[in-house]
């Protein structure tokens, strides 16, 4: 097998991450994880491309908005990995920004912390389209960070 870790092949994986700013407003930009190791999960396996994060514990949540669904305004419960399995849905920040997301789309959800603003704190979000939007979950127990947007690299 040719060695892909020679030259620059490393894979890079986009988020989004939704975080709180040092004024408590929630905000959304577009980050890439990019710290990926050629390596088996163990010594048995074969290497795969692998970009580990911090251990911690974590709740995983298989999630199913129904068409039309239109959540309120509100923050995330913890710091989590929401990833896109089927269908579509919206995110809007306190900023005014709105990003649609689509199967195997990745977003950190970190807004704690925000303040309200205008009958707005966190953000909102619903489905896209005629079909509902599944997802998984995966809530971290964490302390959640505030103004450091892409701290996952």
């Amino acid at each position: 097998m040719a060695d892909p870790t020679s030259g620059d092949t490393r894979p890079r994986m986009a988020y989004w991450h939704v975080y709180t700013d040092a004024d408590g407003v929630s905000r959304q930009a577009r980050f890439e994880l990019s710290h990926f190791a050629f390596e088996g999960v163990n010594p048995e396996t074969a290497p795969q491309w692998n970009d580990k994060q911090d251990s911690t514990r974590a709740g995983v949540t298989f999630t199913v908005l129904p068409v039309g669904w239109v959540g309120q305004w509100h923050e995330n419960p913890k710091p989590q990995w929401i990833a896109v399995l089927s269908g579509r849905w919206f995110v809007e920040t306190m900023d005014g920004t709105r990003v649609e997301m689509g199967p195997g789309e990745l977003m950190m959800g970190e807004d704690q912390n925000t303040k309200e603003r205008d009958g707005k704190k966190g953000h909102l979000s619903g489905t896209v389209g005629s079909e509902p939007c599944t997802m998984i979950v995966t809530g971290l127990d964490v302390t959640p960070t505030v103004d450091r947007p892409g701290r996952f690299r």
